[in-house]
């Protein structure tokens, strides 16, 4: 993968590939999805324990930045707004009806909107555009990209619930992140005993 340098919505220029970390460049929907916002607090929840584990996040929207100001005050990681869907197109992230009709999405749905009704309700969260910048039918998709831009693994989610849960990631992480070398054992002289 190239080096390059997204701008987050915050402002930040966020490296991609981060030359000291793992990257996990998360495509999400439109600004106030309800599905995605369900799964970013589960991500946000466990943030901490994810840094700690030498993950990066960076969550990509094809929806602009002034659409996704609201929704992103308080997420603690980096938010980058694409509505042109270049960094979609990159890395083969698609639309689909099957986005929002795959029966596994639905229940998920059901959920999501109910949660994100709750905490409009405590203003906790905005309610979305009734026509969101790219539309409805985006898929999401996860990739695990190395320090040196290799991408260690990737998902493309079959329907709008479809992707990595936080320990899925840091299992991912676990297994795919190189071992730090093991020091060799102190030699003895044989002739000092």
């Amino acid at each position: 993968m190239n080096e390059r340098s997204l701008a987050a919505v915050s402002g930040d220029q966020v490296a991609v590939p981060d030359p000291d970390r793992l990257i996990h460049l998360q495509f999400r929907r439109f600004a106030g999805c309800p599905v995605c916002n369900l799964h970013l607090r589960s991500v946000t929840r466990r943030h901490r324990e994810i840094e700690a584990a030498g993950i990066r996040e960076v969550v990509v929207f094809h929806s602009p930045t002034e659409e996704l100001l609201p929704h992103t005050t308080d997420l603690p990681f980096a938010v980058v707004a694409d509505p042109t869907r270049r960094l979609y197109t990159e890395f083969g992230v698609e639309r689909s009806p099957r986005a929002l009709l795959s029966p596994r999405a639905w229940l998920p749905i059901a959920g999501a909107v109910l949660s994100g009704v709750r905490e409009v309700v405590r203003g906790r969260e905005h309610l979305p555009s009734t026509s969101p910048h790219g539309g409805r039918l985006g898929l999401p998709a996860d990739f695990l990209i190395a320090p040196d831009g290799r991408v260690l693994a990737a998902k493309y989610g079959e329907h709008v619930y479809d992707q990595w849960p936080v320990d899925e990631l840091l299992d991912l992480a676990a297994r795919t992140s190189p071992k730090p070398p093991t020091p060799p054992a102190p030699r003895t002289n044989p002739a000092a005993r």
